[in-house]
């Protein structure tokens, strides 16, 4: 998802096809460009760091911050000996309301999907609905710490992260950026080798975000699942600050699993519902992408037998509901 910040980005990454999945994913602009992409010569090198940079921040505001992310860590109960537990890490890394709100209740369909109650943290801004503003934001050095904290509680042998992950995205990785004041990134090296330090193995990796397909062939090995939103050279659609649903986000979250079917059926029905949308609406392909051994990992077949029965209905405006009006009022 490229949206706000293709003004700064099209300087650093002078490609055709980023200069075009700008111009047809862009959303309203922030009203300050990042201080931090465009003062560097090498993006990517500032997301292999998983660089962030804070400006003009309230006095208070990382005392706040410090609080939110304590009680979230605390919260986090150890893995039940003697089962394979699943710990959920749901952030969304960019203000925009849509991200928020999908992070939000992808926390809440994967703790029910995966059995991860008292497991489960989000890292996400305000939804705009309402909600209360009482999560810590969603930020390169957030999600280090709750990666570092649900590794300390995890069976490192046994368990498994399941982390999602939904923002804006470019070629060198995916996009920190809150309001004015926040600017980041991380990169596909930084995430695996993150991941590496604590020990975490066995991992459910699904990114929303543009060019997301970058990050499936460095996290892929033999205990992984890798799933993105679309390929290395692609966007992805329905970041529109008033939706509820990125296009995947609502096909892969709030449909496909929901359903008590494999994450491998669930990702099908996903990539054919968000292929069908963007051929609505005359899009470029986002191919979502999808990595996993040919032998699946145990932990798979483990969790997948705990899964609800049921499934749960979707939630919130359907992600494809702007393209149909904007359909509409062109007839």
């Amino acid at each position: 998802m490229a949206g706000r910040i293709g003004r700064y980005l099209r300087a650093l990454v002078g490609v055709a096809l980023l200069a075009r999945a700008i111009q047809a994913a862009a959303q309203a602009p922030h009203t300050v460009a990042s201080p931090l992409f465009s003062a560097m010569p090498d993006a990517s090198t500032q997301a292999n760091g998983a660089t962030q940079l804070e400006r003009d921040r309230a006095v208070g505001w990382a005392l706040a911050q410090h609080r939110k992310l304590d009680a979230v860590l605390k919260g986090l109960q150890p893995g039940r000996k003697g089962m394979i537990n699943a710990f959920v890490v749901s952030v969304a890394l960019d203000s925009d309301p849509v991200f928020a709100r999908e992070a939000r209740e992808a926390g809440r369909v994967l703790a029910r999907r995966y059995d991860a109650a008292g497991h489960t943290i989000v890292l996400a801004g305000p939804s705009g609905l309402g909600t209360p503003d009482d999560l810590p934001m969603g930020s390169p050095a957030n999600l280090s710490a709750a990666l570092a904290r649900v590794a300390e509680l995890m069976n490192l042998d046994q368990d498994v992260l399941v982390l999602y992950t939904t923002s804006h995205g470019a070629p060198f990785g995916i996009v920190y950026s809150d309001g004015d004041q926040g600017y980041g990134a991380i990169s596909p090296s930084w995430l695996w080798s993150t991941l590496g330090e604590l020990q975490i193995k066995n991992r459910l990796v699904i990114i929303s975000a543009c060019f997301s397909g970058v990050f499936a062939p460095i996290l892929a090995n033999d205990f992984s699942v890798v799933i993105t939103a679309a390929s290395s050279d692609r966007t992805s659609f329905g970041c529109v600050s008033e939706n509820d649903w990125t296009f995947f986000g609502d096909a892969m979250i709030n449909h496909a699993l929901r359903q008590p079917q494999p994450i491998s059926t669930a990702f099908n029905e996903a990539r054919t519902m968000v292929g069908n949308w963007e051929a609505q609406g005359r899009m470029i392909p986002s191919l979502p992408q999808i990595a996993m051994p040919a032998e699946p990992p145990a932990w798979l077949a483990t969790l997948e037998r705990r899964m609800p029965s049921t499934p749960t209905d979707p939630v919130g405006k359907p992600a494809v509901a702007a393209l149909e009006d904007a359909q509409r009022n062109n007839h």
